[in-house]
C-alpha cells in the first residue's frame, strides 16, 4: 500500500475500553465486570460463583475461546462487553495448544512449552496470545465491543535500574505474554483492599509500622511500587471498586 499525505485521517476519538483487570482471588474482579453493559464470559475457570451473567459454557481449549470470539464476531447479539475469566488459567489452555500443534524442524513434538529450550516456547505462545488479541480487537473495532480481561495477581522481585530492587503486584502470566498484553490494552487496573498504615512505639527509639485493611476495595489506576498498572484516559489514580465509579471516571473525564 502506498502511504501519502492523502492516506492521513482523523482519529474517531473514544473507542469501547480495553482493559485488564487483576487482583488477588476474591476481590472482586468478578463481580467488577459483571456490571459492565450486556456482558458476556467466556470463563477458562469456574470463577463466576452466584453471579448471574450470561456465559459460553467453560472453555476446555485455547480453541474454545477462538471459537466463542468468532462466534460473538460473525452473529448478531445484544452483548456490549466480552470478559475473558481467568488469563493465567487461559495461559496453560495456551500452552497444551501450542505442544499439540508445533511441529519441529525435524518433525519434533513437545510435552510443555518449557521442552523447547532457550525459552522458544514462550516466544512461540505470543504468536497464540497475538491472535487472541487480534480477536479481541476485531470485536471492538468492528461490533463495538468493550473486553475485559481478569487476572490474578503474583508477588514478583522488581529489579529496577534506578533504585533497590523491590516487590510488587504484577499479572500473574509469563513475563513476555504480560508485557504483550499490558501494551496492548488501554488500562491495566489493580484491585485491591484499602489499607492504612499505623505506627507505634516499639522501644529504643524505635517505631514498629504495620498495615490494616479498611475493608474497602478500590481501583487503582495508576503504577506504584507495589503493583503494575496504567491508563490512557487521565483516570483518578483511585476508584471505589464498582462499575458506575469506573463508568463515571470514563465519561466524565475532560480528556475524552
Amino acid at each position: 500500500m502506498a502511504i501519502t499525505l492523502n492516506s492521513i485521517s482523523r482519529s474517531l476519538g473514544f473507542k469501547a475500553p480495553a482493559l485488564v483487570i487483576h487482583g488477588s482471588s476474591g476481590v472482586g474482579k468478578t463481580s467488577l465486570a459483571a456490571g459492565a453493559p450486556n456482558p458476556i464470559f467466556i470463563c477458562t475457570e469456574d470463577g463466576l460463583g452466584k453471579l448471574e451473567v450470561d456465559a459460553f459454557p467453560l472453555m476446555k481449549s485455547f480453541q474454545d475461546v477462538l471459537d466463542a470470539l468468532h462466534a460473538l464476531y460473525s452473529s448478531d447479539h445484544k452483548y456490549q462487553t466480552v470478559v475473558l475469566d481467568s488469563l493465567d488459567h487461559l495461559e496453560n489452555l495456551l500452552w497444551i495448544h501450542l505442544c499439540q500443534h508445533y511441529v519441529g524442524p525435524k518433525g519434533e513434538r513437545y510435552e510443555s512449552v518449557e521442552d523447547f529450550g532457550y525459552g522458544k516456547g514462550f516466544m512461540f505462545a505470543l504468536d497464540l496470545w497475538r491472535q487472541l488479541l487480534n480477536a479481541l480487537f476485531a470485536l471492538r473495532n468492528d461490533k463495538g465491543m468493550a473486553f475485559i480481561l481478569i487476572a490474578h495477581s503474583e508477588i514478583k522481585r522488581f529489579e529496577s535500574p534506578m533504585t533497590d530492587s523491590y516487590d510488587r503486584y504484577q499479572i500473574k502470566l509469563h513475563k513476555r505474554a504480560s508485557e504483550l498484553i499490558m501494551e496492548s490494552v488501554d488500562c491495566v487496573l489493580f484491585a485491591d483492599y484499602k489499607t492504612v498504615i499505623e505506627k507505634e512505639e516499639a522501644g529504643f527509639n524505635k517505631v514498629k509500622a504495620r498495615g490494616i485493611s479498611t475493608g474497602q476495595r478500590y481501583l487503582y489506576t495508576e503504577a506504584r511500587p507495589s503493583f503494575v498498572a496504567k491508563n490512557r484516559y487521565g483516570l483518578p489514580p483511585e476508584l471505589p471498586l464498582n462499575w458506575q465509579a469506573f463508568s463515571d471516571a470514563l465519561t466524565n473525564n475532560p480528556s475524552q
